[in-house]
């Protein structure tokens, strides 16, 4: 039991671990970078597999103690020490694509940091190998350990700096050595592991862990500013905010502000979220004056049109958009932030400095997701504003593009649409790139939404303006009448805005203030609203198909096509127009996909010897690989699938983590516990749990969307609950191929144990990579799809070879080499099949 125990402690540990590097390496550079990095680092668990092919495994159980409990050691001492190197390891992660030296520095943290992964890998292959008779019961404490940690570590980063939690899990793996040693009795052994989980916990230095972010970050930056200083800090699973105050070198941040404006911002308070996104706290002590900048910015365009509006602001952040609202004489404003600990920077610590903006009446103020308050309010707005809170660096880097976004969907802006009031508007403001991307694919978005909503002249209900580096887009319930027209024409006419695009507008119009080359924004306007709207799409050099909830890559821009003309233009920075993330994420399966073959064919040279005769009926060693390399795909697939689905019904994207993470892995583990029991029945249990996972999933992608939307509303333990029973059928019969196939090799090849564990890792590494870009150009719908097609060929493969049922042969078994009389001793050639069989050496 105390082994079982120190399974899942360690399993729990070890996914805890990849949940925490996420977070870090999200604050140290950017969150795509986190997953390079993550990725390869779990190719460590593969890596462990084709160590123990090679080691042959644990003889005795004296000698299985003590490597499971060096193992589990040397988890607790790396994944803590690892990391501090890692971080000292001089990285530019912007240059990595070209840089050969830069990618060496990365080899460097990929090995690093997968020591961990595959200590925790290796100790769990061991206890696979050494207990072939218990493998249901290993798989199902390292299913329920490692669902435990992923709910440890999210509930551990609300009370902890994510570097502290490092210490918590370094702890964690000296527990699971002193449980391991106190199996084997060695337990002078065991209290001094325990101590030592105590000690861990505050013996690493501090300055070790000290998070030290690129220096090519937005906070890293401010911070070289004379004077600068961090005025406050604060942590959550949703992300480290760092609060600074530039007195020398003052914060100016007012996106899109005129050229022409006589005003500038007050004294502002940078906001950083992860060292990057900034927002600012704007120093207001009540003289409206101070605030006319406000009115300087293509934000401010519906408070133009609207009279004393009812508005709902999108992204409160620092409250840039609230404090503008107020200025405009908005009627009652409903401002929505994600982050609490924002809300109570603004609210709390920093209100008198903000003029208590977010306790003003007429201010209201929710904490939740965005998409998921509108979806379940009956309320309707004048104006529905989505604010600008991502950075103009990371836009233009690239760096979003493999972030997925509920918020600019087509089915996002069909949402808004209906919660607006009669001739209500929604404003929303994005960066405005050169050559243009995200605001002709925002205006392609919304005419595809109206379209589907039964407008059948969308053009007639949009506008946009431009300065020099934001474009806003107005989408009115309602046509625009001349004396809207007039009113967009006089405001930007003012301000020394461009207009791109109105009712009626002749191209005479664009281009005049903010000129470019040519006035892209409108030309594109004219065909995404008229009938070349295909056309364009398909000929333009980015990627500005509309995003659907199916595919929410709004920040995608980068085409295939256009690779050979910015590699010609290298030298002119031609590589900075491509999108970063979806870069290195390729670059990731790349890399995944070699080291995962390397892998899973080296280990094939030593153990090809000890296999060179296969009974008929046994699986050969391609069957092995395609067959664990499909549940390892398949299994990650369905889960990142189900995790984007239910993040708008759960209201919270790490809500949506934390209970459909958990929820699979948990009811996997209960599911893998009918292994046992049904083994001498795998053939029709393999059979049956295919099918199940086939019609429960497919049941999903068909229910799901008509379920969840009008279940909302409801309480979030109400609906926690309700994603449980949801996914519980489906994990339970997601928990059952795995065992039963590795409970084969077992009886067959043992010595493939390990391999066939490391084929598994392998594969979810790869998969996990592998998801989102499939997600990204097909959809999550067959991503799943792909993932039941996997689990149907794993089915295949299991039955094949089984000319009789496995009782029918194991009875038969048992008969042929218990003959005569049974006295006589000999040595079996393969003692874990004996084991497995139930026979006691006797021939």
């Amino acid at each position: 039991m105390a082994l079982l125990v120190a399974i899942g402690i360690l399993a729990g540990a070890a996914l805890a671990y990849e949940i925490l590097l996420a977070r870090l390496f999200s604050i140290l550079l950017w969150h795509h970078f986190a997953y390079m990095i993550i990725s390869v680092a779990l190719l460590g668990i593969g890596a462990s597999g084709t160590a123990l092919a090679f080691a042959r495994g644990p003889r005795t159980s004296s000698s299985f103690g003590i490597g499971f409990t060096g193992c589990a050691v040397l988890f607790a001492i790396s994944s803590v020490g690892g990391f501090a190197l890692a971080q000292r390891v001089s990285f530019n992660p912007l240059e990595v694509i070209w840089d050969v030296h830069q990618q060496l520095h990365l080899a460097q943290i990929y090995l690093l940091l997968a020591l961990p992964f595959f200590a925790s890998g290796a100790a769990i292959g061991l206890a696979f190998m050494h207990s072939s008779e218990r493998i249901a019961a290993i798989y199902r404490a390292d299913l329920l350990g490692a669902g435990a940690g992923a709910l440890l570590i999210v509930a551990l980063l609300y009370v902890l700096p994510p570097q502290d939690c490092l210490r918590v899990i370094g702890g964690l793996g000296f527990v699971a050595a002193a449980l391991t040693a106190l199996d084997s009795g060695a337990r002078r052994s065991a209290a001094a592991l325990a101590a030592l989980a105590v000690i861990s916990t505050a013996a690493w230095p501090s300055s070790w862990l000290q998070l030290q972010p690129s220096p090519y970050k937005g906070l890293s930056v401010s911070m070289t500013a004379p004077g600068a200083r961090v005025l406050a800090q604060r942590s959550s699973p949703l992300g480290l905010l760092t609060v600074v105050e530039s007195p020398v070198v003052p914060f100016r941040y007012a996106p899109g502000l005129s050229l022409s404006a006589l005003s500038e911002p007050p004294m502002q308070l940078g906001v950083f979220t992860d060292a990057e996104a900034l927002t600012v706290i704007t120093r207001f002590m009540g003289d409206r004056s101070a605030l006319d900048y406000l009115d300087q910015q293509t934000t401010a365009l519906p408070y133009h049109l609207l009279q004393t509006p009812r508005t709902l602001i999108l992204g409160a952040g620092g409250g840039a958009d609230v404090l503008s609202a107020l200025y405009h004489d908005a009627a009652h404003i409903d401002a929505l932030e994600l982050n609490p600990d924002l809300v109570d920077l603004v609210r709390g610590s920093f209100s008198a400095f903000a003029g208590e903006l977010y306790r003003r009446e007429g201010v209201t103020v929710h904490i939740t997701e965005a998409r998921s308050f509108v979806e379940a309010s009956g309320q309707r707005w004048d104006l529905i504003q989505l604010a600008l809170l991502d950075s103009f660096t990371a836009a233009a880097a690239g760096v979003q593009a493999l972030g997925e976004s509920p918020l600019y969907t087509v089915e996002a802006l069909q949402t808004y649409y209906g919660h607006l009031a009669p001739g209500g508007l929604l404003a929303i403001t994005r960066w405005l790139l050169a050559p243009p991307r995200d605001a002709i694919k925002l205006l392609a978005t919304a005419a595809v939404a109206l379209e589907q909503t039964g407008v059948s002249s969308p053009g007639d209900q949009l506008a946009m303006i431009h300065s020099w580096n934001t474009a806003t887009l107005l989408m009115k319930n309602g046509r625009f009448n001349a004396a809207e027209i007039a009113a967009i024409r006089a405001f930007t006419k003012a301000r020394s805005f461009d207009v791109a695009w109105y009712p009626g507008m002749p191209e005479a119009e664009a281009n005049r203030f903010n000129q470019v080359a040519e006035p892209y924004l409108y030309r594109a306007a004219v065909a995404l609203l008229g009938p070349a709207r295909e056309r364009f799409l398909n000929d333009y050099k980015f990627y500005i198909t509309p995003a659907t909830d199916d595919r929410p890559y709004f920040f995608r821009s980068f085409k295939w096509a256009l690779l050979p003309e910015l590699l010609a233009q290298r030298a002119q920075g031609g590589l900075t127009q491509m999108d970063a993330g979806y870069l290195v994420v390729l670059a990731t399966l790349l890399q995944s996909v070699i080291a995962s073959l390397i892998l899973i064919l080296l280990p094939l040279a030593a153990l090809r010897a000890r296999h060179r005769h296969r009974e008929s009926g046994t699986m050969a060693r391609w069957q092995i690989a395609l067959y664990f390399s499909a549940l390892g795909f398949g299994f990650i697939f369905i889960e990142i699938s189900f995790i984007q689905r239910f993040t708008l019904f759960l209201g919270h994207p790490l809500a949506a983590i934390a209970v459909v993470l958990a929820a699979f892995l948990v009811f996997a583990g209960l599911g893998s516990g009918f292994a046992a029991p049904l083994a001498s029945r795998r053939r029709a249990v393999i059979v049956v749990a295919v099918a199940g996972i086939i019609a429960c999933a497919g049941i999903s992608l068909i229910g799901l969307p008509v379920l969840l939307p009008p279940l909302v509303s409801l309480p979030a333990p109400l609906k926690t609950a309700i994603a449980l029973v949801l996914i519980a059928p489906l994990g339970v019969a997601m928990g059952l191929p795995f065992p039963l196939g590795l409970q084969r090799v077992s009886a067959e090849a043992p010595d493939l144990v390990p391999w066939a564990w490391g084929i598994n890792g392998c594969a979810s590494v790869a998969g996990a990579v592998l998801a989102s870009i499939l997600a990204m150009h097909i959809g999550f719908t067959l991503v799943v799809c792909i993932a039941l097609g996997l689990y149907a060929i794993a089915g295949v493969i299991f039955t094949t070879g089984h000319h009789q049922s496995d009782h029918g042969r194991s009875r038969r078994n048992v008969g042929a080499v218990t003959r005569p009389m049974g006295t006589r001793r000999c040595r079996d050639p393969h003692p874990q099949r004996a084991r497995f069989l139930g026979l006691r050496g006797r021939c």
